[in-house]
């Protein structure tokens, strides 16, 4: 009786706001009616309601309106009443037999069965039809995980087990089995129980396989492509998508139903499809609700979603990027957020990241990837602080106890992003500049921190923050441990009476800063690594220099001009390509290579810029990869070229090359050292077939085996420092050489543009228009001395130089005296020179001869 009901007001409704189609119709509750006065849709639902309880006329479709039969919903239960019409009175129960264009009862779409109706309704130049179908399909989960299956060649067994299955059905079944396509056969999953068999997929959901999706995505495409071109066909896919939505987050979040039937992922599959999702009528309630849905569903349904997407290639993966980032990009415009009105707390931003993860993997999946090729770790693990019992006792219980953080996803997936060589779009296209300007970082780094369901924190998903963000939420991260070891410290000493040391302190000699910084570093690393992670304070034997940061800027460098003197033998000097590489035969012992990591890691870990110059294959081992042939191009680009060209020999190798296994490396007196590749290398010649192999065998050589020694070593000082940070979590390979490194390219407007000036100095002073002037004059070497005489440091931040904020200040009047500057607060203190002549002699004798510190 209720289905009746809902027929029965259904009719109604079409009847008031469509009309039967005949013109001279008599029925006042008819919209075809001469006199009828038109009502919006509200109005109509409750007129409709109205007429239902009193058993109104109802009209039949007019001729004129075949096709639009389904706005007329006959009533084909048991015992329903014969209504009465204005066209012929009484309905017999032939008229309730559904014809040909009766789509009532069709609850599963296919793509002949849309280019039928759209036949039909082009005929008429009438699209009702069509669009209550796709208002009805598109909008109920259970008729798209129906829709657009795949076609299946059935066996004859198959065959007879599907007519089985047929006589079992009851009169209406067939009448809609026989209603669609007989040109195509669906899987026996698309019936509309899903109760009497399981799917081909279920069984293992976890790992992609092509035939567990049922759905024929080209088949959605041609579809969407035909039908979104009709303004009212595209506004039913947009309705339907605000009804479908809130039912399928119910279902999974409630209902767990990809769990029974994992066809259910057929939904998003579908509507992913969808073109014009981007677009700004999706944007405000439709697009933000089905993000929503879609990031309630479980692991392995996400994993599938990625591992289907990265099959896409490049333009369809962009198209799903453009349609998550357009939605925060006008979320994010269209609210003020603030620090008590955050972005982690707008529900649909964080769920159109969420969906943004998924195709960053999918990115990940379908580009050039290296999953193996995977350093091993080292054999003993890092020394554990001394102090972690009375941790524990305080309740600061160590997180690498956890391990590092991983995401879920990508271990469902079992690949990381650092084994993608080259994504199919690049990974800056993920970044989303307008979040990252509103996001409060330390909010959102606390939220990391925590790790509660309740609150989000998009340092989860460091694909969609730029550098300058993920390196602030490090420096919060850094900040926090120092913090947390200097308060550990004065506890430790008020239990046991020892002598409170909050920082970890070097006084160094400046002619002797190895020496004594790297014996002051091995004996830590040795009686208490923890005190690597409290904050570096570094004091210059004879100097006044208070460490604020400055000290420890001109510390780092000269440890750095120190380590890399090609003259000590650590590391080896490619003319070519201004790069170092770790020297296969240095005399120094694997505790000098670990100290090197050691400062290494301390300089992240204090916010410092080195200037060292590694190829990026030592920042891809220091993630976790092993160097390979590829690498070789920006280490050893000659040796490349060689193996290049060996491997694209078309002659004969073997006759013509006469090469073998067996390779010859020279040490650092010149002395030829031979190694063999394979046993008996210097009897194996390379041929044609194996040359491949001699390839890679000789990249492992140089890249791997040759320096392996100082490589752990290295590797093995750096986690000393950073084994506790998020850094792994957070940056890419190349992003880390950018935080370590700083950017090369040095924008002098942007740091013109951000500096502030204090003393009685304004940007329209004189004296500091004649200074900017002055400083775009020099040379790229003046600028990056000035650079280093300011700030401490001759390259720019992450973000470049418009992220440094210097200060310029006045000090005193017209004198003979030097430019000076606070390096630690980036602070240039100027007097107040009388002409611009004598302000570049001054400045550039400042800048040429400053090395030391002193008090003011």
């Amino acid at each position: 009786k209720r289905a009746a009901a809902k027929h029965l007001i259904e009719r109604y409704y079409h009847q008031l706001t469509e009309g039967c189609g005949n013109e001279a119709c008599t029925n006042e509750a008819c919209g075809s009616s001469p006199g009828f006065q038109r009502m919006d849709n509200n109005a109509a639902a409750i007129k409709a309601l109205e007429l239902y309880k009193n058993n109104a006329k109802l009209c039949d479709p007019h001729p004129s309106k075949k096709g639009a039969s389904s706005a007329f919903p006959e009533n084909s239960a048991k015992g329903a009443h014969n209504f009465s019409a204005c066209s012929n009175g009484k309905m017999n129960h032939k008229d309730l037999q559904p014809t040909r264009e009766d789509f009532r009862d069709l609850n599963f779409l296919t793509e002949e069965k849309v280019y039928e109706i759209l036949g039909l309704c082009s005929e008429t130049e009438d699209y009702s039809p069509l669009i209550r179908v796709i208002g009805r399909v598109f909008s109920s989960a259970e008729s798209l995980v129906q829709s657009f299956r795949k076609a299946k060649q059935h066996t004859k067994e198959e065959l007879k087990s599907l007519q089985a299955k047929d006589e079992d059905k009851d009169e209406d079944e067939k009448e809609t089995a026989s209603g669609s396509s007989t040109a195509m056969e669906v899987e026996p999953e698309a019936s509309a129980s899903s109760g009497d068999g399981s799917s081909h997929g279920e069984n293992n959901v976890q790992k992609f396989d092509p035939v567990e999706v049922s759905v024929d995505i080209e088949a959605v495409r041609r579809v969407y492509d035909r039908l979104l071109s009709n303004e009212k066909i595209e506004a039913a896919f947009l309705n339907a998508l605000v009804y479908l939505s809130p039912n399928v987050e119910c279902d999974l979040t409630y209902h767990n139903v990809y769990a029974a039937d994992p066809n259910y992922l057929n939904v998003f599959i579908i509507v992913m499809e969808n073109s014009n999702l981007h677009s700004p009528e999706y944007l405000e309630i439709a697009l933000p609700q089905f993000c929503k849905a879609m990031s309630k569903l479980p692991l392995p349904a996400l994993a599938k979603l990625a591992w289907l997407w990265s099959q896409y290639g490049a333009d369809q993966i962009r198209r799903l990027v453009e349609t998550f980032q357009q939605l925060i990009t006008y979320t994010v415009i269209s609210n003020e957020f603030s620090s008590e009105n955050l972005v982690n707390e707008d529900d649909g931003v964080v769920a159109a990241t969420k969906c943004l993860k998924i195709v960053y993997y999918a990115n990940v999946l379908g580009g050039d990837l290296d999953t193996g090729h995977n350093e091993e770790e080292d054999d003993e693990p890092i020394p554990e602080s001394s102090e972690l019992t009375l941790q524990e006792l305080l309740g600061e219980e160590r997180r690498n106890k956890k391990g590092p953080r991983v995401d879920p996803l990508e271990t469902e997936l079992g690949i990381r992003a650092s084994d993608c060589r080259k994504p199919l779009i690049p990974f800056e296209e993920f970044i989303n500049e307008p979040l990252n300007e509103v996001l409060e970082m330390d909010k959102d780094y606390t939220f990391f921190k925590v790790e509660t369901e309740s609150k989000f924190s998009f340092m989860t998903c460091p694909f969609i923050l730029n550098p300058v963000t993920k390196n602030l939420g490090l420096y919060y991260d850094n900040r926090i441990r120092m913090y947390s070891e200097r308060r550990i410290t004065a506890l430790y000493s008020l239990v046991q009476g020892q002598q409170l040391n909050p920082y970890l302190r070097l006084k160094v000699r400046r002619d002797h800063v190895i020496d004594d910084a790297l014996v002051r570093l091995e004996m830590i690393a040795m009686e208490n690594p923890a005190d690597l992670k409290k904050q570096l304070y570094v004091e210059f034997e004879g100097e006044q220099g208070v460490d604020e940061g400055g000290v420890s800027k001109e510390f780092f460098q000269l440890v750095v001009e120190e380590i890399f003197n090609p003259d000590i033998g650590m590391f080896t000097y490619d003319e070519s390509t201004k790069l170092f590489w770790f020297n296969p035969s240095s005399f120094e012992n694997e505790g000098q290579f670990t100290l090197i990591g050691i400062v290494l890691g301390l300089a992240i870990y204090n916010n410092c810029i080195l200037d060292v110059h590694f190829p990026m294959v030592v920042y891809r081992k220091l993630m976790g990869k092993k160097g390979t042939f590829r690498d070789l191009a920006d280490s050893h680009p000659v040796l490349y070229q060689s193996l290049k060209d060996l491997q694209e020999y078309e002659g004969n190798v073997e006759e013509d090359m006469m090469i073998t296994f067996q390779i010859s490396q020279t040490d650092l007196f010149g002395n030829p050292l031979m190694y063999d590749l394979k046993e008996g290398g210097d009897k194996i010649p390379v041929t044609n077939e194996n040359r491949k192999d001699f390839v890679a065998l000789y990249a492992e050589y140089m890249l791997n085996k040759s320096v392996e020694k100082q490589f752990k070593a290295f590797r093995r000082g750096f986690h000393m420092v950073t084994n506790e940070s998020p850094l792994k979590y957070l940056f890419r390979p190349e992003e880390i050489e950018l935080l370590i490194c700083g950017s090369r390219n040095l924008d002098f407007q942007a740091l013109e543009e951000s500096t502030e000036y204090d003393g009685g100095y304004n940007k329209d002073s004189r004296i500091i228009k004649d200074f900017w002037e002055t400083v775009h004059s020099f040379g790229q070497e003046q600028k990056r001395l000035f650079l280093q005489f300011t700030t401490g440091t001759d390259r720019a931040p992450v973000g470049g130089l418009g992220k440094l904020k210097m200060i310029i200040a006045k000090n005193g009047p017209d004198s003979d005296r030097l430019p000076t500057s606070h390096t630690c607060f980036n602070v240039l203190l100027l007097p107040e020179y009388s002409t611009k002549e004598k302000l570049r002699e001054r400045l550039l004798k400042a800048i040429t001869y400053a090395k030391g510190f002193g008090m003011l």
